[in-house]
Order: C-alpha cells, then structure tokens, then sequence
C-alpha cells in the first residue's frame, strides 16, 4: 500500500456529501465514502454498512457487496486477490458463516479469488447466470464452476429471506454475460464495470467490449428500482450518478462528432513514408480524441480519472459513430 502525505481527491462528480465509513451507520441515500482514493492506497479495505443486512466492500480501488442473512453470508464476487480482505470484513460484522457466492460475470478480476472461500467445502452454493456458466465452461475456466445458474436474459433466485433478480443486458457492452444483480427487498444493485459512481466513466468504458450498447446499458441499470448501487469500482452510486453519466456521454458524443468534422484524413501520417493504409485510420481515431478530449477539459478536466480515460473513450465513440449511422 501507499505511504506517504495527503492526496487532494477530485471533486465529486454529483455534488455528494461525504462521510466516513462506518460499519454500524446505515449510509443515507446520498452520501458517499469520503477521501476513497485515499482510503484505497493506505487501507487494506474500506467497509459500510448500506442496510439492516447489506454492506459494501473495497479493497485496492475494486469493490463488491455481501448480504448477512440469518444463518449465512452471500457474497457478490470473489475478487482476485481480495480473498482474504474479504473474509476479515465479513468476520468484522458478523459470526455467521460464508455460505454462498454469485459471480456476476466471468472476467477473472471479479472472481479470480473464488478458490479462497471453497476451500474445504464450506461454501454450500457457488451462482451464476446461465451465460456466465456456459462461457466459463467454453473457456476451460480454471475457476470453481458454479452449482446452480440462473435463467438468462431474466432469472431470480432466493437466499434465505431475500430475493435477488437477474437483470441481464440481451446487448451488452462490457461483454456477453454481463447484467445487474438487484437485491430486491434491499434495494440495492450490483454491477461491476458499467459505472463508476463518483468518477467518469474508466478507461474503455471500464475494459469494454464495445461502445455500441453502452448507453443503452447504463439506461436500463437506471430503469431498474434502486437506491444504492455497487458498480464494482468507484464510490457508492445512487440515481444521481445515472443523470451525470447522461449528460457526460452527451457532451462526450457532441464532442467526438464535431472533432470528426474537423480533423482531416490523414492527420499525423507522412504518406510518404507509409508503405501500407492501416496507418491511417489509428492516427485519425487519435487525433480525433485528443481534439474531443480537449473540448471536454474545461467542464470535466477537474474530475476523477479526466485525463488518463478520456481519449480512449473517445476514441470507442469514434469507431462507433464511424460504423453505425
């Protein structure tokens, strides 16, 4: 972990009122961790406490959630490397057991530390999404399969008193299995690597596949009921992290469609130094974002993350608008 002096965190995207984190105070809808970049370079974990049985978890900038039932623990992701962090903050609330664990898609990022917790054979219930177990099973994953799926694009299964739904993207942009897990009766979302709460959106969309779903991705995660969402990175989301994405991806898409009208073909080649036209198109993506990028600065250039993603997103939107018009 980092040592050393304060970092100044960037300013908060949504306006939100900061707090510390507490593992007894249920965080109002709202509030956000307050110092998190912080928090996440010099503390093994951050812990809060969303509901009577909901608490939300990050260590090293990636972020999950686990549900305490009456007789066991659910866990949403097994985060690579995060085992062990996980098991303390699970231990820190409450003496029930792990019995149970949803991978919310295959990326090995957000269940690479699976093996952890099924060792010796505790865990009774290892779920995922038809989509996630069959992928898993197409790759040869080397990971726990999981015991039970859940219907694809729609499903729901039960833990204990709880109901959680299945909410699957039929056209997804980070990849094929992804959706959100919604905690019915909490009210609370779970879906890594869509949106980052508190932050622009990460580099690629946060790693994704495509640009062509994305919005419509983020439209149906808003359509959905409710007040607290767990994104997988970032801070704790809530609706006014949705209306935020809204209007960056507007100004994002007006931005790259005006740079498009404005940078010529072939922009920063030498053609006559080129024996091949592959040259061509890479170097106008990228003049494109960095054109993009710099009309954007002056609204969003303060905010977390401005200006190691932005190009790259830019540069998605391009391929994007370029392909479908």
């Amino acid at each position: 972990m980092m040592k050393g002096p304060s970092i100044t965190e960037a300013p908060s995207t949504v306006g939100a009122t900061y707090v510390d984190p507490s593992i007894t105070r249920l965080l109002e809808p709202g509030e956000k961790i307050d110092k998190l970049f912080t928090r996440n370079s010099t503390q093994e974990y951050v812990l809060q406490r969303l509901t009577e049985h909901t608490y939300w978890y990050q260590g090293q900038y990636y972020g999950t959630i686990f549900y305490v039932g009456e007789s066991g623990v659910l866990l949403f992701d097994a985060l690579d490397g995060q085992g062990e962090s996980i098991k303390k903050a699970i231990a820190s609330v409450t003496s029930l057991p792990l019995t149970a664990i949803v991978y919310s898609h295959a990326h090995a990022d957000h269940i690479g530390d699976a093996n952890t917790f099924t060792e010796g054979g505790a865990i009774q219930r290892i779920i995922a999404s038809k989509a996630t177990a069959e992928k898993m099973d197409f790759l040869k994953s080397s990971l726990p399969a999981p015991t039970e799926t859940v219907a694809w694009p729609q499903g729901s299964f039960k833990f204990e008193g709880l109901t959680v739904e299945l909410h699957g993207f039929e056209r997804a942009s980070h990849c094929d299995d992804h959706g959100v897990w919604l905690l019915v009766e909490e009210k609370v979302a779970h879906l890594p690597d869509l949106v980052n709460p508190d932050q622009l959106p990460f580099w690629a969309f946060a790693g994704s596949e495509n640009f062509v779903y994305y919005e419509a991705n983020v439209e149906q995660l808003g359509s959905l009921d409710w007040t607290y969402l767990s994104g997988g990175h970032g801070n704790v989301g809530d609706k006014a992290d949705i209306e935020f994405y809204r209007s960056f991806l507007s100004d994002l898409k007006q931005a790259v469609g005006q740079a498009m009208g404005e940078v010529e073909w072939g922009t920063g080649v030498d053609a006559d130094k080129v024996n091949a036209h592959t040259a061509f198109l890479p170097a106008w993506f990228d003049a494109i974002a960095r054109n993009a990028t710099d009309a954007l600065r002056p609204k969003y250039g303060n905010y977390y993350g401005f200006e190691m993603a932005t190009p790259r997103n830019a540069e998605m939107v391009a391929d994007a608008m370029l392909s479908y018009r």
